[in-house]
């Protein structure tokens, strides 16, 4: 991609693996809430809130893509936050991005758009390995918390502008993102990781793949998930390379 690519949220988790991991390899504007302590990439840094309308229409001027993470990022975060941050955050710059003629849009969904299909009837056995369960991207919504319905609501956005502009856009389900091994001692979180490796990649081709309009899962090949990576791998092109089986519960590395 040869015009610059807007990363909103860059000082987060995400924002992190992504910048550590493709961060030389495109024309960066990277977004910040407030000035960063270390910037991981080369690029344009600029400062301020998504909800600025006047600022985000600049921001997005000229751009070839956006990848959309900022927002309020707890899952316990009350209604007056998700709303403003997540809901109306993303609204203002998927729109302002449809105008400016943005070629791909990339959103940062969440395993808690979809949380409640883990019933009392499902788990544990669906973070098994063997378990057939799995979530595919075509299933409607069941968030978890107050978060996920602004994540969900994200989703039905991004839907929206793809149908009435000439922008695509994919929504990105992010599992449990850790640096280095997977979450320990449980097994949902083996179930649901995503290493910072993977993640850069999904990014990756998340920018790089004609797809129209796209709902993937974002995790990494684990032997244990209820999220199916056909669609990402399919769509998008994803090849993960890393498994929280090679790792046991105290994130150690399996010798082989």
């Amino acid at each position: 991609m040869d015009e610059p690519v807007v990363l909103t949220g860059a000082g987060g988790r995400v924002g992190a693996a992504i910048l550590e991991g493709i961060g030389e390899d495109y024309d960066w504007r990277l977004f910040y809430h407030s000035h960063p302590d270390e910037v991981l990439a080369d690029g344009e840094v600029i400062v301020g809130d998504v909800v600025e309308e006047e600022k985000v229409r600049d921001l997005v001027e000229g751009a070839g893509a956006v990848i959309h993470l900022a927002g309020d990022p707890r899952p316990e975060a009350p209604w007056d936050s998700v709303l403003e941050n997540n809901i109306h955050g993303t609204k203002v710059i998927m729109e302002a991005a449809a105008d400016a003629g943005v070629e791909k849009f990339v959103y940062a969904s969440s395993n808690h758009a979809v949380g409640a299909f883990e019933t009392s009837e499902r788990t544990p056995e669906m973070y098994r390995p063997g378990d057939d369960f799995r979530l595919d991207g075509t299933e409607l919504p069941r968030p978890s918390n107050l978060y996920g319905v602004s994540k969900a609501t994200g989703e039905i956005l991004g839907r929206y502008y793809y149908d009435h502009s000439e922008m695509d856009v994919c929504s990105i389900r992010i599992g449990n993102l850790t640096r280095n091994h997977p979450p320990k001692e449980y097994e949902r979180g083996q179930a649901m990781w995503l290493s910072y490796r993977d993640c850069a990649h999904l990014f990756e081709r998340s920018l790089e793949a004609d797809y129209g309009h796209a709902i993937v899962y974002g995790i990494s090949d684990n032997e244990r998930k209820y999220y199916s990576l056909e669609g990402a791998r399919e769509i998008l092109g994803y090849e993960p390379q890393d498994d929280s089986a090679d790792f046991t519960f105290e994130g150690e590395p399996i010798e082989e």
